[in-house]
């Protein structure tokens, strides 16, 4: 087995992994008997799926079969465990996921920084009077469980009651229920624990004490400067991931996800300069996601430079400490051609977080696609291949570029009609900001996933004929990619309960495209109405990217390098030296050159 650890920094990178791990709980397989083989304190982040209980579509005997036979690995994401409580000898799948997240207030709603899945014991206040004068206590109020983490807890409660044959009713919720569950769900979402389908083990959180600022002051780069190095706090990082780690049996690299609009850059970059000194033939592939909300009108000139300046400085350390560099996050995505099919409001983190781990989703199938013996295809799946394969294919060809786009069809056309081609080619839409459109590169790598496509007679396309139909669309394009590898999968995109409602009333009940509106369908529709979607998913390393990288080059010379230069003196409180920003210009320079070698802003002369 070659397992998969998923690390999330910041608040929007925790709202995406909500979402992502609130699918694999649908497609995860139940736990079996003697399977709980891997204990212990982990830093991750905990699902748990019962012996007594069939959580997810593939132990549903009442669901699509599709999900029966998806011939995924969920090994490569989760290890397995025990609890110690009344409930012990219960198995427990565990996602094999670490985060951190901003603490100053209460950043995971209604959830103890110490899970829910294990008693803890709250530290008993000394007896030792060491301050003679007055005291006062001030704690805030807990903050309550919304309507769908009182169902979960509720159903918990009824599967661990002994078994005495009377039917507890948990197989009976109404859909007015369901209907009341996402009604609260749209309208009070204010942290991305309120949707979460998780269990947490006590190590899985970790939250950054002791900042003494606001949160909305955590926004940038400078901001985040010594968080990591200040007390224990790396050791500790260090310390959780290491016990993960160590778990692995043949760990394929490190799937790190952070939101790198503020702070947390920083900290990340700190984190990550320390997994490649220890982990160094282990190999990273980085995703920075921004919500739109990051993408404000800054009220002055100086709050604006501060931004460019934190972009520039940011993506050139982070790109340093990885294999494969991935930024998401559109300002408006809601109003993007990548939203055709979606009712998207751009001021909900819970609304475009969704769509984004959608596509993450897709993006790390092939990482997890069960092989079985020397022919590594079968009819269910095909195109296997691990991190390392990924980023040697993106990175590895004639031009060595280390960042890549990511486009994607939510929900992905049908591969039928006379225009299948320009259909689904034209439908892949970018989630990558600041990049050209319609650009020709003649040495473009792409990398493909498709599944769940619907094929003739409205059934689920077969692998072979996804295959062909891919093939020959490319084979008649004007233009095509240098090289593209194909993933396919018969498994479409499960919609669970909290997923939000931001289907039109164009997305049928399996994801399927309709020619006309759903008949007394009012838009938006949720997972009531839609329950899977297929979906496509592509990474290229492609010359599209050097807007994002120019203009980063660009507000670097401008604002931090340039004589007389407004920004020396931030950049200088921030920890970069002259001679430092000269090597990051010059970094970013040659990874212009590298895409476009007569590229003027790649010289030195402006």
């Amino acid at each position: 087995m070659r397992e998969l650890v998923t690390i999330q920094v910041g608040g929007f990178a925790n709202f995406i992994g909500s979402h992502f791990w609130n699918f694999q709980g649908m497609t995860a397989p139940s736990c079996r008997e003697n399977t709980f083989t891997k204990l212990g304190a982990l830093f991750v982040l905990t699902f748990k799926l019962d012996i007594d209980e069939l959580l997810g579509l593939a132990g549903d005997p009442n669901g699509d079969p599709i999900f029966k036979y998806q011939h995924l690995d969920m090994d490569v994401l989760y290890r397995t465990g025990e609890t110690q409580q009344a409930y012990a000898g219960h198995c427990h799948i565990y996602p094999s996921l670490g985060f951190s997240e901003f603490s100053r207030e209460r950043s995971l709603g209604s959830m103890s920084s110490h899970g829910t899945l294990y008693d803890h014991n709250p530290t008993v206040p000394s007896h030792v009077v060491t301050w003679p004068g007055s005291m006062s206590t001030h704690l805030s109020e807990p903050h309550k469980k919304n309507l769908f983490l009182q169902s979960l807890y509720e159903e918990e409660q009824e599967n661990l009651a002994p078994m005495d044959g009377i039917n507890s009713g948990k197989n009976d919720k109404s859909e007015i229920q369901d209907k009341d569950i996402i009604e609260s769900l749209e309208s009070g979402v204010q942290f991305w624990t309120d949707f979460s389908k998780v269990h947490y083990h006590p190590q899985s959180l970790y939250e950054l004490n002791g900042l003494w600022m606001d949160a909305q002051d955590f926004d940038n780069y400078g901001s985040g400067v010594n968080v990591f190095s200040e007390g224990l706090r790396g050791e500790e990082m260090n310390e959780r991931l290491r016990f993960f780690v160590e778990e692995c049996d043949h760990i394929q690299g490190i799937q790190f996800i952070v939101d790198d609009s503020g702070g947390f850059s920083c900290v990340a970059a700190d984190f990550l300069e320390n997994i490649a000194d220890e982990y160094t033939n282990t190999p990273i592939l980085l995703y920075t996601v921004r919500g739109p909300e990051s993408y404000i009108n800054h009220k002055s000139r100086r709050q604006t430079r501060v931004c460019d300046l934190h972009d520039a400085v940011s993506f050139s350390r982070l790109s340093s400490l990885c294999k494969l560099f991935v930024p998401i996050g559109l300002p408006l995505l809601g109003r993007s051609k990548a939203s055709s099919y979606l009712c998207l409001k751009d001021e909900k983190p819970y609304h475009c977080s969704a769509v984004y781990a959608s596509a993450l989703h897709s993006i790390s199938l092939p990482f997890r696609m069960a092989t079985h013996g020397p022919a590594t295809d079968s009819c269910y799946v095909s195109g296997a291949v691990d991190v390392y394969g990924l980023i040697q294919m993106l990175t590895g060809q004639a031009r060595q570029n280390i960042v890549a786009t990511l486009d994607a069809a939510m929900p992905a056309p049908s591969f039928t009609g006379k225009q299948v081609a320009q259909s689904w080619l034209g439908s892949l839409h970018p989630f990558t900001p600041e990049i050209a459109e319609d650009v020709e590169d003649l040495q473009e790598v792409e990398s493909l996933t498709i599944h769940g496509a619907f094929g003739s007679g409205g059934d689920r396309a077969s692998v072979s004929e996804v295959e062909d139909t891919v093939h020959a669309s490319y084979a008649s394009a004007m233009m095509k990619p240098l090289f593209s590898h194909l993933s396919v999968a018969q498994c479409p995109l499960p919609i669970p309960l909290p997923f939000p409602s931001v289907f039109s009333n164009l997305v049928g009940r399996h994801g399927e495209l309709l020619g006309s509106p759903v008949m007394g369908g009012h838009p938006p529709r949720g997972s009531l109405d839609v329950h899977s979607i297929p979906m496509a998913a592509r990474l290229r390393s492609t010359s599209a990217i050097l807007p994002f990288l120019e203009n980063r080059l660009g507000n670097l010379r401008r604002f931090g390098i340039a004589h007389g230069a407004s920004g020396i003196e931030l950049l200088r409180s921030w920890g970069f030296a002259n001679d430092e920003l000269e090597d990051t210009a010059e970094r970013l320079s040659k990874m212009i050159m590298t895409l476009d070698p007569h590229s003027q802003s790649s010289s030195d002369s402006d």
